[in-house]
Parts: structure tokens; C-alpha cells; sequence
């Protein structure tokens, strides 16, 4: 056997280890997509979205993000598609927020996935705030970070009397991201500033009375909402407002109870109108109410970078476009990564 047959022999090898590589790929890819971390269907006129990790609380991964976007952009286009649902598989979660153990990880080692992740959830924020189609989030459990990222941009948030609302970024020396310095500052007063600091959590009604849902619905319905809202034969805007309206209206929990925060709002306002971390402290500290110095031990605890961080992006943004703030927040998430 001469060296070009011993070449072409090598080759011939090298090409089917290759399509081999390439057809167990593709079973792989197959069998992930059929009980895959998240399900995209068709249902009727709606393109439904479910987050599919529940034994991991819905937590948002890179490969969920790849699938979502391309899948949200054709049904987008499509002209057969009038409505799209995201809602949480399991009975805990909606998205407890971004898989940050594996970007850390990565991160570490000196990987290029933090990079990506943070790029491609960013722009999958984006295009759901741009979405030309009814995009409605039945956040119904613990809605945190990344998870708050896929809901509170779209046009109608649903919460629940089980939904758990929080940005607890700076606990873990990051910043409220996903779009928090744009949305967050743009809440009543100054309850953005003090929930991106102190990562507050709000449940239930609250959510809705902070102005992050746009609806409130018992859970107990919210199946019976989702095939209504499937069902429907003429599924524009105002019909899908109406039906979540109506919904809204008929659920009695906690409706006499009011808004948590409500005695500690004008508080709040003075707190943190104050432009630096130290003069917000310095307020707490001097109010010395129970609330206040129970706030102060919360900020004692949180990474001071990240308050300081916080603090300006919320700032910087309340002046700012979603784009130029996503813009902004990925710069901001590199030089927090490395």
C-alpha cells in the first residue's frame, strides 16, 4: 500500500469518526428537545414558552436562552401566531434566575461562556420588550433575576398569591441586571432603589401592587386562564386585556390587605433619594426606627461594591433607553466577571 493510498485511507477514517461525532450530536440534540430544560410549542394561535427545570427551580441556563430567542423571533414573524405565553414547570418556581454557578464557573476558568450567556440573555431581554406580538408571563412562584429578565419585559406579568418577587444580586457581589436598571427606577417613588439594594423580597398581590405585575389572578385559576386565553378566536391585545382584566377582578386573595410597604413608603422616598451608599446608611442610622435598622443589618451584609454599583446603574438608567441600559449592564457584568 503506496502513501497515497495510506492517505486517503486516513481520510476516509477521519471522515467517518467525524459524521459519527456529528449523528450522536443530533441524537443527543433530539432526545434533549423531547424532555428538554425547556418546551417550545405551538398551541393553537400561541407560541408557548415553559421553562422546564423545576428541580432547579426554573433556573435560566445558556442552552434555554439559545433555544428561546431563535424560537421567539420566528414566532414573531409568523403570521399564524398571535399570542405568546412563557409560564415555570412545577409547582415552586416560575425562573429562580440565571444559572450563575455554571457562568462563575466558567468565569474562573477563564472561559468564554460568561461572555456569551450575558450577551445572548441581554438580547433575549431585549427582544421580548420589542416583541410585536401579546407576550404574557404567568409568573407564578419564586420570579428572581434572570427569571424577572424573561417576564417583566413583556407586555402582561401575571403574578399569583404564590409568586416570591426579588433582584438579590447584591448579596452575591453582582448588580440587578436583565434590564433592573431600567425598570426599577421607573417604580413608584423610590421603591426600585430600595429593593435593588436591600433585595427585598414582595409576594403575592404585592408584586402587582408594586406595579412589576400588571395582573393578579389566584393560582387556582391560572390553568383555566391559559386555556381561555389559548381559546381565544379573535386573540388581540385588547381581547387578551380583557380576559386577564376579568380574571384579575374575580381573584379575592389578599385584596383588602394593603401594600406591605405602604406605612414605610414616604420613609423610603427620603432614605434613598440620597446619592451616595454611605448618606443612605447615614439615614437609616439616624432614623433608627425598627424598619430602618432592620434595613441597615441587610445593607451591612451586602457586598459594598455591588451597593455602590447599584446605586449608580439605577441611576444612570432611570435616564436611559432599555437598549442603552442592557448596553450599559453588559459592560458592567464583564468587569464584575473578571
Amino acid at each position: 500500500m503506496g502513501q497515497q493510498d495510506v492517505c486517503r485511507l486516513l481520510w476516509r477514517f477521519s471522515s467517518f469518526k467525524r459524521t459519527n461525532i456529528i449523528l450522536q450530536h443530533l441524537r443527543m440534540s433530539k432526545h434533549t428537545d423531547a424532555v428538554g430544560d425547556v418546551l417550545l410549542e405551538r398551541k393553537g394561535c400561541a407560541g408557548v414558552i415553559t421553562l422546564n427545570r423545576p428541580k432547579f427551580l426554573n433556573a435560566l441556563s445558556f442552552s434555554m436562552v439559545r433555544q428561546i430567542y431563535p424560537q421567539l423571533k420566528k414566532w414573531e414573524q409568523d403570521p399564524e401566531t398571535f399570542l405568546i405565553l412563557i409560564k415555570g414547570a412545577g409547582e415552586k418556581a416560575f425562573c429562580a434566575g440565571g444559572d450563575i454557578k455554571v457562568i462563575s464557573e466558567a468565569a474562573k476558568a477563564k472561559q468564554k461562556m460568561s461572555q456569551d450567556f450575558f450577551r445572548e440573555e441581554y438580547l433575549l431581554n431585549n427582544a421580548i420588550a420589542r416583541c410585536q406580538k401579546p407576550y404574557v408571563a404567568l409568573i407564578d412562584g419564586i420570579t428572581m433575576g434572570g427569571g424577572v429578565g424573561v417576564s417583566v419585559h413583556g407586555l402582561f406579568r401575571v403574578a399569583t398569591e404564590k409568586t416570591v418577587f426579588a433582584m438579590p444580586e447584591t448579596a452575591i457581589g453582582l448588580f440587578p441586571d436583565v434590564g433592573g436598571g431600567y425598570f426599577l427606577p421607573r417604580l413608584q417613588g423610590k421603591l426600585g432603589y430600595f429593593l435593588a439594594l436591600t433585595g427585598f423580597r414582595l409576594k403575592g398581590r404585592d408584586v402587582y401592587r408594586a406595579g412589576i405585575a400588571t395582573h393578579f389572578v389566584d393560582s387556582a385559576k391560572l390553568r383555566t386562564l391559559e386555556e381561555d386565553l389559548l381559546a381565544l378566536k379573535s386573540p388581540s391585545k385588547e381581547n387578551i386585556a380583557n380576559v386577564l382584566e376579568t380574571y384579575h377582578t374575580e381573584s379575592k386573595t389578599d385584596q383588602d390587605k394593603p401594600f406591605i410597604l405602604e406605612e414605610h413608603m414616604d420613609k423610603i422616598n427620603r432614605w434613598f433619594s440620597a446619592s451616595t451608599v454611605e448618606q443612605i446608611t447615614e439615614n437609616l442610622r439616624q432614623d433608627g426606627s425598627p424598619f430602618a435598622l432592620e434595613q441597615l443589618k441587610v445593607l451591612n451584609k451586602m457586598s459594598p461594591t455591588s451597593l455602590k454599583i447599584a446605586l449608580r446603574q439605577l441611576t444612570e438608567g432611570s435616564s436611559k433607553t432599555l437598549e442603552e441600559v442592557l448596553t450599559m449592564e453588559y459592560r458592567l457584568s464583564q468587569a464584575c466577571m473578571f
